[in-house]
């Protein structure tokens, strides 16, 4: 069955919309009035001399956008690069990156300083040649998805304060947009790095109506996409129950979040009992299969705890990028390990998406 795409340019404001259009009728009954002719000593007075040029008619008063307007596409060369003062990936088209994080599988403690050597990256079981590589601090595109439905209530201002606190232990370069969503969803601020704008986004709390989580991610997916002008991707969302107000299902949502160069997702269930399993086993398979991380927290008070261990996993990842042995135009799933080796260490796990459609992202 076709599902609409979501659209997250929506804003919490959509009232407004009235007064812009009642004040766009006024701008274009003001600008008809200036370009008819009044009266014949004014007419008179208007009519250029010979040789001389007509003074320019002025231009109607536009109303503000009611949505954030999308930034143009940049050519995607071959490295990375800085732009505006902010590192940004640059890959040819052909190219696929993977950022990977590294645990230490008894400790389960982030191993860092490993070089290209270390890594080896199979796609459809095929070993493939790593043309990219980088094991720095990289900012990324973020976007927090925070539950608004009732039962969030009570939550609100201790998941506000980690949200914050996740940006803060962030990169300063970073750029994180806020969706608030109950049975429907917000996008309460744009991207910015001002934790002051986050800040009033996030407090925009109405706690009400159901849980249309998949939607939300799905929007908040596409507008990232859609805006970012950094290639690393991130969702950081906040949920305390089950879906059961969206348009898409888990496999319709998974599939999407699928698509080439889809965002990385972090999400903290905060579940009762009550329909625990099947909530749990959905944010469980979007994070793995994107390459993020799920946590269950048994109370409020661990969820600040988890946001900077969010920062800090983001923080350290490695970056690695390869053209695939297999054309993108041939089309269909493609299934993604890495694999990582170095002395000194004993087994090492990497954690990173399960796979991804090709040919499915838009020109950055």
């Amino acid at each position: 069955m076709f599902t609409p795409e979501p659209d997250i340019t929506r804003l919490r404001n959509n009232r407004t919309l009235p007064l812009l259009l009642v004040l766009l009728i006024f701008s274009v009954c003001g600008w008809a009035q200036t370009t008819a002719a009044p009266n014949s000593s004014s007419t008179q007075s208007a009519s250029p001399t010979a040789g001389q040029a007509p003074s320019p008619t002025p231009s109607p008063a536009r109303p503000e956008p009611a949505a954030p307007q999308q930034k143009p596409a940049a050519e995607p060369p071959s490295n990375g690069d800085q732009e505006g003062g902010v590192f940004v990936f640059k890959k040819d088209v052909e190219e696929v990156l993977v950022h990977a994080t590294v645990m230490d599988d008894k400790s389960h403690r982030l191993i860092t300083g490993l070089d290209k050597d270390a890594f080896s990256v199979f796609e459809n079981d095929q070993r493939q040649n790593i043309s990219f590589f980088r094991n720095e601090d990289i900012p990324v595109a973020m976007g927090i998805v925070i539950d608004n439905s009732g039962s969030m209530r009570e939550k609100r201002d201790k998941v506000n304060k980690a949200a914050l606190n996740l940006v803060r232990s962030s990169n300063s370069q970073d750029e994180v947009f806020v969706v608030n969503f109950n049975d429907e969803y917000y996008l309460d601020q744009a991207f910015t790095n001002k934790v002051a704008k986050l800040q009033e986004a996030l407090e925009k709390v109405e706690a009400r109506g159901g849980t249309a989580l998949y939607d939300a991610l799905l929007a908040s997916a596409d507008y990232e996409k859609t805006n970012a002008r950094l290639q690393k991707r991130v969702l950081f969302v906040v949920t305390d129950g089950e879906d059961n107000a969206s348009r898409n299902n888990l496999e319709q949502t998974v599939r999407r979040l699928q698509e080439e160069n889809g965002p990385t997702v972090y999400a903290i269930g905060l579940l009762g009992e009550e329909k625990a399993h099947r909530a749990r086993r959905a944010l469980e398979t979007i994070a793995q299969r994107t390459g993020g991380m799920v946590f269950l927290p048994k109370t409020l008070d661990e969820v600040d705890e988890i946001s900077k261990t969010v920062a800090h996993d983001i923080r350290n990842q490695y970056t690695l990028g390869y053209k695939p042995t297999s054309p993108k135009s041939a089309g269909g799933y493609r299934a993604i390990r890495v694999e990582a080796k170095a002395k000194g260490y004993g087994k090492l796990v990497v954690r990173t998406r399960s796979g991804y459609y090709p040919g499915q992202e838009q020109s950055q």
